[in-house]
């Protein structure tokens, strides 16, 4: 499935947006999630920046 998002992001109308991942720690368990979205290209840094 992932192949096939960073496949739409290559093409002409996906090239303004970036597939971001971000581990985060569970309280519970202590066991890493991964969490994936897709910014815009400009708003990558801030997305990162901000603390969830």
């Amino acid at each position: 499935m992932a192949k096939k998002v960073v496949a739409t992001l290559k093409t002409g109308s996906g090239k303004g947006y970036a597939k971001v991942i971000r581990m985060q720690k569970s309280e519970k368990s202590g066991a890493y999630a991964f969490e994936e979205e897709i910014v815009a290209s400009d708003k990558v840094k801030e997305y990162l920046a901000k603390k969830k």
